[in-house]
């Protein structure tokens, strides 16, 4: 592809043709529909979610990142937006040799052949915020991943393009979506700095060497910049292809597991969430072992968030009303301007959606491929978004926190339903939780 719009209003005109591509894909599908030619609404989503997809892998950065981010929500977009939107997470549209070669040049001094002993200009993997290529150096088989212009400086233009989107989808008002919104957009920043990347990546390997079966990559931190991050590339097959290759119960539990308990490590232990979990980073190695390849977002829960909210997904608590209540007003889910009404509504469901979520917490193992869990969370999703008193409510629920936490563990458990792992998941969070009360 040729260069990628970094100015705003080159980025906002690049939206607006999406926008014109939809409302001309809603014209040909009346006109269809009154000539009896329709074949139904399914083949809009299809058309739109082909050209909204095309549009968005032009325009890359948070653009594309918020479409991956939908794809991994089972319940906010139809299934043939998250099926297109689900390639930002593998094959997202490559960057050109020459720009690849302009980004390195002006990060590294040099161009690809001079920094490197070899360099294949052709991407082993594109995504959102950048593309990897493979190089060698010293004998080394190396990953490198080189992010794409405009990037960073992009973010808060494409995001303030976003919010009226987000007000329609998520029914909040402008500034209920400035509260969440400052949340990811210091995330997707940090995203952006590949020596932060690269630290964050030294950090959890030392601390999480004690899992069995993991295996994370050498950080090149001396060869890396802000915008090129150099580490060993590992050979490996994506989640869903070690699936779809034949892997076993077995195999496939055992990579489960080591999945669970470095997720659960990170949070338990050291209150930090990998909090960008979809398939596209994580790879499985020719001896089975579990590889995580990517650690620009991440999040530090602070205490305010982190008792309320485990405390309430591994207890009984929800069979408390007070306590209860008093949970929820902490973590903002319930809000002093309620109405009575609203307030017996979202106690009720909020007991009913912690019960159901915890449920892997508050069993010594449990099986990630039983489809009744599944279908239950999407049931509820449902059922609230179907409500009167949610659909006329405009006011956010939940504290910003919760945005990259919620999304950690709806990504790890969609990952386990992928695997259709079954994993123990017992582990010592009452004398987590106990040692934050004392």
């Amino acid at each position: 592809m040729g260069n990628i719009p970094v100015g705003k209003v080159a980025r906002a005109m690049k939206m607006a043709q999406a926008g014109v591509k939809v409302a001309r894909n809603h014209a040909k599908h009346i006109a269809k529909t009154s000539l009896g030619l329709s074949k139904g609404r399914d083949e809009l989503h299809r058309e739109n979610a082909r050209d909204l997809y095309k549009e968005l892998g032009d325009l890359k950065g948070s653009a594309l990142k918020m479409a991956q981010m939908l794809s991994q929500d089972q319940n906010i977009l139809p299934g043939a937006y998250r099926d297109q939107f689900k390639m930002a997470q593998y094959s997202a549209p490559p960057l050109s040799f020459p720009l690849v070669k302009k980004v390195i040049r002006n990060e590294m001094g040099k161009d690809p052949l001079d920094a490197f002993d070899s360099f294949e200009p052709i991407a082993a993997h594109a995504a959102s915020i950048g593309q990897v290529h493979i190089a060698y150096k010293n004998g080394k088989k190396l990953a490198v991943k080189v992010q794409y212009p405009g990037v960073a400086e992009s973010i808060r233009s494409d995001l303030r393009l976003a919010k009226p989107f987000a007000s329609r989808i998520f029914n909040l008002n402008s500034a209920e979506v400035d509260h969440y919104f400052s949340e990811v957009e210091s995330k997707m920043l940090e995203e952006t700095d590949y020596r932060l990347e690269a630290r964050q990546g030294v950090e959890a390997s030392r601390r999480l060497s004690d899992i069995p079966n993991l295996r994370f990559p050498k950080y090149y931190q001396e060869w890396s910049t802000g915008k090129v991050l150099v580490m060993e590339y590992l050979e490996g097959k994506t989640l869903d292809r070690f699936v779809e290759g034949g892997a076993t119960q077995s195999e496939r539990n055992r990579v489960g597991q080591s999945l669970w308990q470095v997720i659960d490590t990170m949070i338990r232990e050291h209150q930090h969430v990998h909090a960008d979990p979809h398939p596209g980073n994580f790879q499985v190695g020719e001896n089975g072992e579990l590889q995580m390849l990517d650690f620009g977002c991440m999040k530090t829960i602070p205490e305010s968030f982190f008792t309320p909210f485990f405390s309430l997904m591994l207890s009984n608590v929800h069979c408390d009303s007070n306590e209860l209540e008093k949970k929820l007003e902490d973590l903002e889910l319930l809000l002093p301007q309620d109405t009575p009404a609203e307030r017996s509504f979202y106690l009720d469901t909020y007991r009913e959606f912690i019960m159901l979520l915890g449920r892997p917490f508050h069993e010594k193992t449990f099986d990630f491929s039983d489809r009744e869990f599944f279908l239950a969370i999407d049931q509820l999703s449902k059922k609230i978004q179907s409500s009167d008193l949610y659909k006329g409510s405009k006011r956010g629920r939940g504290s910003r926190h919760g945005l990259y936490v919620n999304r950690t563990y709806f990504g790890l458990y969609n990952l386990l339903h992928l695997l259709g792992a079954e994993v123990n998941t017992s582990s010592d969070w009452d004398v987590v939780l106990s040692s934050k009360r004392a």
